[in-house]
């Protein structure tokens, strides 16, 4: 369907926002300029009221929303949690699945492989079993294991090509020799849940781990004499750094700093959201996990530790740039350029021609206005 969008305002190179027009034919941007525009012959002109538009937001870490999570073993289940995010402007998603026993994650692999094969989700992130125990935070301890050649292979021909990221600890036994298997397998691998010293950390990169899952979160802090995972992810300029930005699992000064120590282009901002999010305070369930959700803060009832979030990227955006001290244009970058560079996604991202057509429109507030997937107005 063609989509002439006028009555916009767009990033300009400067960072700085302008008027301008996205024209649209089916899932494809065709055109986009600034200034004002006519619309070709035979389309009608869509006048947004001088709505902000950014590219679709690209989660890469997301365990479930709208009351549903990603880990039940339901495909309506993952279908409804996919779509609560994309009408937050979350147009892209890994869905994240937790440590388990190897017949949940089947399961859980199972149902979610309809969800990819038809777009509403790009890819499954295995985020364990193959953690650090005393590094687990919401993991289940008894589901975390030794990594087995034999297992990993098994979920790898489970899902034929659907996994796309898998976190690992470095000092996890078989990790060494699994990581140049899961980047063959055309996954990406993470580094998270780990109290990995440096020079280990260090070896897993080099032996092709490129993402720090969640950096500062589970894993030790940074010391001046004990670099850790920590040092080691935010100097190596072949690591992305994921960041929560709820303002809860890190501080919005940590935020800053790491965002000016990696750079901007280093840094894909993520939800690590659970079914709570967009869904209210209350009593939920991580990984089987009891959890208490009050004040938009999940923890685990058993322990109190962090449970994941209750974030949508739009809530990221207004957080860094309001808090953070950001600029929508860093922010955008955050949120939709490096997480696709880091997925190998090379047709979204950025509002250009020839780019799938994953628009937000957003308010001066930044609140969502209209969500585009593909082309078409999101419900």
């Amino acid at each position: 369907m063609l989509k002439f969008l006028t009555d916009v305002r767009l990033l300009a190179d400067d960072g700085s926002l302008q008027p301008g027009w996205i024209q649209i034919d089916g899932e494809q941007i065709v055109a986009t300029g600034f200034g004002d525009a006519l619309p070709p012959i035979g389309i009608d002109r869509e006048t947004q009221s001088g709505a902000i538009v950014l590219p679709g937001f690209i989660d890469v870490h997301c365990h479930g929303g709208g009351g549903a999570s990603y880990l039940s073993g339901s495909t309506g289940d993952a279908r409804r949690a996919a779509k609560a995010h994309l009408r937050r402007g979350t147009t892209t998603t890994l869905a994240s699945l937790a440590s388990a026993p190897l017949s949940a994650l089947r399961e859980q692999i199972v149902a979610l492989i309809p969800l990819v094969d038809d777009g509403t989700i790009h890819g499954v992130h295995l985020e364990g079993p193959w953690l650090a125990p005393s590094m687990r935070g919401a993991h289940v301890r008894a589901d975390l294991r030794a990594l087995d050649l034999a297992e990993l292979d098994d979920l790898f021909e489970l899902a034929g090509g659907r996994i796309r990221m898998v976190t690992v600890a470095p000092e996890v036994v078989g990790v060494d020799a699994a990581i140049a298997r899961i980047v063959a397998a055309g996954a990406v691998v993470a580094i998270g849940h780990t109290a990995a010293d440096a020079e280990h950390v260090a070896l897993s990169i080099a032996a092709g781990a490129s993402v720090a899952t969640h950096l500062f979160n589970a894993m030790p802090p940074l010391h001046h004499r004990q670099p850790g995972p920590v040092g080691v992810l935010l100097d190596d300029r072949r690591v992305i750094i994921e960041l929560i930005a709820d303002l809860e699992h890190v501080d919005p000064l940590v935020l800053r700093i790491a965002m000016r120590a990696a750079g901007i282009d280093r840094v894909a901002l993520i939800t690590d959201a659970i079914a709570a999010a967009d869904a209210g305070d209350g009593d939920w369930q991580f990984a089987d996990q009891a959890v208490v959700v009050a004040g938009g803060v999940a923890r685990l009832r058993d322990g109190g530790a962090l449970a994941g979030s209750t974030l949508t990227q739009d809530v990221v955006l207004r957080n860094v740039v309001e808090r953070v001290g950001v600029t929508l244009a860093e922010a955008s970058q955050m949120l939709s350029v490096t997480p696709a560079r880091m997925l190998g996604l090379t047709d979204r991202g950025v509002l250009a021609a020839g780019q799938r057509a994953d628009i937000v429109l957003l308010d001066d507030r930044l609140q969502v206005q209209r969500v585009l997937r593909g082309g078409d107005d999101v419900a």
